[in-house]
């Protein structure tokens, strides 16, 4: 590998260590929430709560256009310019400044430039998906912002999006799109084996348990990137299974470094592993394809009519 070849892997592949972000990742969690609500206000409901998702662009995050009357209107964070766009189909634009600040400054201002659009949503002004609940509004605790850190952490959701949706296109059947969920703060591609699953329990903290029993109502194999937290406290990719297999724990994953996590009940990769790879998208393609073929043989999925192929 030569020296130019290294130096634009590592500019692809940033370190994002949890530790040093951690405040800027709360607080941009709950931006992300704020934003993602109001998709889930204005667009019309899907399989698997899919109209709430997020999307990665070439500069950050977008909700993709939502409908609002007989206009649409997209937000979309930019981590270049570190602003929150609005853009209506009127030709109407709006920007709101990402820099340190609470979140309870930042719904202010967000609200007030989507009424400034004529949008008023009616959005429930409470997290969900996390322990402490703090109402948006109130919530002055959480005001970091680190630019180069947001930035980093969208070059990586670039990375993964990218070779996630290589990863759909070997797959036939229904699978979801590779989108970014603000509940949990984090990029997923879900494969399904086309049965219905088992009535899920619920039990995300300030979340509806009827929010999950829709998200998990088939059979599914799901991977995804996450910034990382709680019982791992590191940047990682996951898979898991829904409902888990037997022996789907023990079975042997690829690459060296994947393991399985009790307490996630989920695979694990450690981002650093995949970012100090000789080639990042193999070992992350190994892993999202061995972690599916645990879940498919383990769960008798009918594999042959949907799959196009590994070497896709």
């Amino acid at each position: 590998m030569t020296d130019v070849s290294r130096r634009e892997r590592a500019a692809a592949w940033p370190p994002l260590p949890l530790d040093a972000w951690q405040d800027t990742l709360t607080t941009l969690h709950m931006w992300t929430q704020i934003v993602g609500k109001t998709r889930l206000a204005l667009a019309p409901m899907e399989n698997h709560w899919w109209q709430v998702a997020l999307y990665v662009t070439s500069r950050g995050l977008t909700t993709s256009p939502m409908p609002s009357g007989t206009r649409t209107m997209a937000a979309e964070f930019d981590f270049i310019d570190h602003q929150l766009y609005l853009r209506a189909s009127d030709g109407a634009t709006r920007a709101v400044p990402l820099v340190p600040r609470s979140v309870a400054e930042f719904h202010a201002a967000y609200m007030e430039a989507l009424a400034s659009l004529g949008i008023e949503p009616g959005i429930r002004p409470v997290p969900v998906e996390v322990e402490t609940a703090i109402p948006f509004a109130e919530d002055r605790e959480h005001a970091s912002y680190d630019a180069d850190a947001a930035n980093r952490c969208w070059r990586v959701l670039v990375q993964a999006d990218r070779v996630f949706k290589r990863f759909r296109g070997r797959f036939l059947g229904k699978a979801s799109p590779v989108h970014f969920f603000w509940g949990s703060f984090d990029l997923a591609a879900t494969r399904f084996s086309g049965r219905p699953a088992p009535r899920h329990p619920g039990g995300a903290p300030n979340c509806p348990d009827y929010v999950m029993v829709e998200a998990y109502s088939r059979e599914c194999s799901s991977c995804g990137f996450w910034p990382g937290g709680a019982a791992v406290a590191e940047p990682a990719f996951y898979a898991y299974a829904y409902p888990e297999p037997a022996g789907y724990a023990e079975h042997p994953v690829r690459p060296t470094g994947a393991y399985y996590s009790p307490a996630m009940r989920e695979f694990v990769l450690p981002y650093e592993t995949v970012r100090r790879a000789a080639s990042p998208d193999e070992m992350l393609l190994e892993f999202l394809q061995s972690t599916y073929e645990a879940a498919a043989d383990l769960g008798h999925w009918d594999r042959a009519p949907v799959e196009r192929g590994v070497e896709a």
